[in-house]
């Protein structure tokens, strides 16, 4: 397979004016450029633009991935809707990074894999995950876990991922709901090939969501609680375009108001993160391979039940069956010769049942002696053995 990189950056809370349109432009004569999207894809030669400082001056989310294994998506974030203590708590090496750029905060989670599997419809892949953006924005941390756990998680695929000394690393505060992740979250979690048996492990710990959070009458009630004040100065900076600013403001505001404290959990090593999805795994496969095995005997037992319904119906009628047989030989036509077999087989079945295996074998000699100048029709009888041998 050639190279291949593609790069899409978006523009979420502002669109880019006609200058800084022309300023990426310059650093791309191909790329499909708008006020709110920048899409490339390269088949030889690579970006000469830097995606860091693309995400940093001009868009707010940006994917990246290559035909050699190598997936990256980008945020950018304000500083004041996610503090970086908490993000830098989710941090694995390279494939998780918090960094600060004026007034924002960048997030990158990358996951690599040398077996170079493909991601199917790429150029939806960035629309399907962007809302984990708002997610982040309105205090859910649930995208920062995923991208931990998906970067520990390379450790199954590539055993020099980690040192060993990694093994007593504790994970980060685990946040409620991850076991009903938003299909951003999820799109993300797919994207990074975080495996689902260590999500499920980790997602045990994990309490509800609060269903305060999502309870439009109790945010109205918040918001009518807030001071004019406060009111007048949101209101400005919606007339100022920052809508979309304090639009996720407002929304982590008020699920941290609605938050519960979380209770005491343990923390957990990675190393037990990791053995718990083997487990979970293993028991996991076992229980399919038992379903498998009762489908199939089921399937089995239906098989015998129609194979002794259809003996039973052409035992009343053996004579006119054997003459059905030699009228299919006689088309000397492969598929008729297939079908005379199958019915020679039932014929068979049904003699060793009535216990006459000693009169069918008369029968099928002379059938084989009838029709010796059939070579095709004498090799499928050697086949299964009809015709055959004494008795």
């Amino acid at each position: 397979m050639s190279e291949y990189q593609y790069y899409e950056f978006v523009a979420v809370d502002r669109p880019l004016d006609d200058r800084q349109q022309a300023e990426v432009r310059a650093l791309s004569t191909r790329a499909r450029i708008t006020a709110t999207s920048f899409v490339n894809e390269y088949h030889w030669g690579s970006f000469r633009g830097s995606t860091r400082r693309m995400v940093e001056r001009y868009y707010d989310a940006h994917l990246y991935l290559a035909n050699w294994g190598t997936r990256q998506v980008m945020f950018r974030l304000p500083r004041t809707l996610l503090d970086l203590e908490v993000a830098e708590q989710y941090c694995v090496g390279d494939g998780v990074t918090a960094e600060t750029s004026g007034r924002n905060i960048i997030l990158s989670f990358s996951s690599e894999d040398e077996s170079g599997d493909w991601a199917d419809d790429v150029e939806t892949s960035l629309s399907a995950i962007v809302g984990v953006r708002a997610d982040l924005a309105a205090g859910d941390l649930r995208p920062l876990y995923l991208a931990w756990l998906a970067g520990y998680g390379t450790w199954e695929r590539d055993e020099w991922a980690f040192d060993r000394d990694h093994d007593d690393e504790l994970e980060p505060p685990v946040p409620p709901g991850l076991h009903t992740l938003t299909a951003p979250q999820q799109a993300m979690a797919d994207f990074l090939r975080l495996d689902r048996d260590l999500l499920c492990v980790a997602a045990s710990a994990s309490p509800d969501l609060d269903a305060v959070a999502d309870d439009p009458r109790a945010l109205a009630a918040w918001i009518a609680d807030l001071g004019v004040a406060e009111k007048n100065r949101l209101l400005l900076r919606v007339a100022r375009d920052d809508a979309a600013g304090v639009h996720l403001e407002l929304l982590r505001r008020f699920r941290d108001s609605a938050a519960t404290a979380p209770g005491e959990v343990p923390q957990r090593t990675v190393a037990d993160l990791l053995d718990g999805a083997a487990r979970h795994r293993s028991e996991r496969e076992r229980r399919a391979a038992a379903v498998r095995a009762e489908q199939h005997a089921r399937l089995e037992a239906q098989r015998a039940r129609q194979r002794e319904q259809r003996l039973d119906e052409l035992a009343r009628d053996q004579d006119g069956a054997w003459q059905r047989m030699e009228a299919m030989v006689a088309t000397k036509k492969p598929g008729q010769y297939d079908a005379a077999i199958e019915l020679l087989t039932d014929l068979r079945a049904i003699a060793e049942r009535e216990g006459r295996t000693d009169a069918f074998a008369r029968q099928a000699r002379a059938l084989r002696e009838r029709h010796t100048s059939k070579p095709a029709f004498i090799r499928r009888l050697s086949t299964v053995g009809i015709g055959v041998g004494p008795g």
